[in-house]
């Protein structure tokens, strides 16, 4: 028996050697007739793996990597071998689970770390890419959720209200506008059922418009171009203030983004 083991760490240790030169096939045929010998060590199988990955012969690897880790359940290299032949074939979560198993045995393996890092990346890319693919007619809106009607404007808000539109709703007006922007500058909120519905409006305004939008300046009228004022409110109300408030014959591009909160 003792003469049978180390006629198949022989062939174990001429795989590896073949290995190391890249002759993956030999090394292959080696480790099967150290296997032949001693059908229980979890490290032939393994090694043997390895082999068929590097010949990219996935399916074999996964099997000689399972069997590696049935022969003996706390070996990594098991684990990581089946994860990197699942990972070659786009199997990211079978193979995402086997380096976490892995993982936890060699924590301090650090190839096995990166490799970790790269599926766990891998599938934040495909869901990325699911996300990005879904068609518009499948994904809910938060929009499409909020109902206006569910949002009552209580008699004790005593803040700027926006005129009603006959049908038991409520229509923006310069009035309200002026009276929001008096409000925010003493630093109070207009109610969430008007900011709520400013949102909703500017989306389906934004919505129509097309990504890019010519603009024709007549003779003898003009159009103010800013900078980003950075979230800075008290800055945009100086320029109004200055050059007069938006309207119709008073337009303003804005470079970048306001990101002003409402």
């Amino acid at each position: 028996m003792a003469g049978d083991s180390q006629t198949a760490e022989g062939f174990k240790n001429q795989a590896n050697k073949l290995f190391k030169e890249k002759h993956y096939g030999a090394a292959v045929s080696l480790y099967s007739k150290a296997i032949n010998i001693d059908t229980q060590n979890a490290v032939y199988y393994a090694n043997r793996a390895f082999a068929h990955v590097k010949l990219e012969e996935y399916g074999s690897a996964v099997a000689d990597a399972s069997k590696a880790i049935e022969v003996d359940p706390s070996y990594a290299k098991g684990y990581y071998r089946r994860g990197d032949a699942n990972f070659m074939l786009g199997k990211f979560k079978e193979a995402l689970k086997d380096f976490r198993t892995a993982a936890k045995i060699a924590s301090n393996d650090p190839d096995l770390r990166k490799k970790l890092t790269e599926c766990e990346k891998a599938i934040k890319r495909i869901k990325f890419e699911e996300a990005l693919g879904t068609p518009d007619s499948e994904i809910t809106h938060v929009s499409e959720t909020i109902d206006l009607s569910m949002m009552p404007v209580e008699e004790s808000y005593t803040g700027p209200r926006m005129a009603d539109d006959g049908a038991g709703g409520y229509k923006i007006t310069e009035e309200f506008v002026l009276a929001m922007l008096a409000e925010f500058k003493a630093q109070r909120l207009i109610h969430r059922r008007f900011a709520f519905q400013i949102l909703l409006e500017a989306r389906q305004i934004l919505r129509e418009l097309p990504s890019l939008v010519n603009v024709d300046i007549p003779d003898g009228k003009h159009f103010t171009v800013c900078g980003d004022v950075h979230g800075q409110y008290y800055d945009l109300l100086n320029i109004w203030e200055l050059n007069s408030n938006p309207s119709p014959d008073n337009p303003y591009l804005f470079n970048g983004m306001c990101h002003l909160t409402c």
